[in-house]
């Protein structure tokens, strides 16, 4: 069996976790519309992506 060869303290257990954390998604604004949208992600309310028109722009 596995078995450490010695105890772990907070604090190391506490630095190998530090990247474990979620991070909030990040958002640009759009240079066209000025709407916000993810990075590298289509722009679905005019329907651009790098731009290109991809999709029909929507109608609210």
């Amino acid at each position: 069996m596995a078995v450490p060869k010695s105890k772990i303290t907070r604090s190391k257990r506490g630095m190998r976790r530090a990247h474990d954390r979620l991070e909030l998604a990040s958002y640009v604004e759009d240079k066209k519309s000025g709407n916000l949208r993810r990075n590298h992600h289509i722009d679905l309310k005019s329907g651009t992506y790098n731009g290109r028109q991809v999709l029909p722009p929507q109608e609210d």
